[in-house]
């Protein structure tokens, strides 16, 4: 998945340090990256490329000994020859694992920098902590840590069949699991009998944890499940949120490993029995 890139390392340690000239940095506009092609690969740049165009620079976290920082450049400050922005969701085949799941964490990490730059209780500009990852407002001390939101996908399975999904109105128009966020109160598991429920309109049982995977560029920690149908299996689809839902054999789904997402990996447990 994403997140497997051993055997790197991937240390979240926080740290408030200097840049190094050797280390990369993760500048963004919007969902867009700014790195160099090279002999098919992509790569980001060095703080010594652009030491003298930026303006912001903050340390992240480090795979290996390789330092990332989420960089901001000078608002006159014009790109490096041979560098230019590349999409972050869709450049992925072009860049090692390391790398592409360094720059979705660092992503998730500037989404959090960018909508708390100012204090959400007393409307005053924040300061980053030197200490933890935190914001921190001078003013009526308020403290605000990066937002996690978690999310459940679910497998539903009855005898041979798996439930597969398309979502309504999105770019992804793939196979999908049940999928959704858990409200306030919920356990995990209370999620996937709700997000079924409203999304399908069944009932599951035997609900079995499957595995976990951070997802940077929605700022979620999805956790995979496992369920079996618990009585009727009409389904009763929620059109607003899916086109499409059915009951789908082995020998039906045809699905190739990507070995990226939580979904997929869910998937092809199925088809090859590793799970019911």
């Amino acid at each position: 998945m994403l997140q497997e890139i051993a055997p790197k390392q991937y240390h979240v340690e926080f740290a408030f340090r200097a840049p190094k000239e050797s280390g990369r940095c993760v500048v963004f506009r919007g969902m867009e990256i700014l790195e160099r092609l090279q002999d098919g690969q992509l790569f980001l740049p060095t703080y010594g490329e652009l030491q003298d165009r930026v303006a912001e620079c903050c340390y992240l976290f480090r795979i290996d000994e390789e330092e990332y920082y989420l960089t901001s450049l000078q608002e006159t400050a014009s790109v490096p020859e041979g560098y230019g922005w590349w999409s972050l969701r869709e450049s992925r085949a072009k860049k090692a694992r390391d790398l592409h799941f360094a720059e979705t964490t660092a992503y998730h990490l500037s989404v959090w920098y960018r909508d708390n730059r100012f204090c959400g209780r007393c409307g005053k500009r924040t300061q980053p902590d030197r200490k933890e990852r935190m914001l921190r407002c001078p003013h009526c001390g308020n403290l605000i840590y990066p937002k996690i939101a978690p999310a459940i996908l679910v497998a539903v399975t009855h005898g041979d069949k798996l439930l597969m999904t398309r979502y309504q109105g999105r770019a992804y128009k793939g196979y999908a699991l049940i999928a959704g966020f858990t409200e306030i109160g919920e356990t995990a598991e209370d999620t996937v009998r709700r997000e079924v429920m409203e999304e399908v309109g069944l009932r599951v049982k035997d609900i079995r944890y499957y595995g976990s995977q951070p997802w940077g560029m929605d700022s979620n920690l999805l956790m995979g499940f496992y369920a079996r149908l618990d009585g009727e299996a009409e389904i009763h689809m929620d059109r607003q949120e899916l086109s499409q839902a059915g009951w789908y054999r082995r020998d039906e789904i045809s699905l190739r490993p990507d070995g990226y997402s939580l979904t997929n990996h869910m998937i092809q447990a199925f088809l090859r029995g590793d799970w019911q």
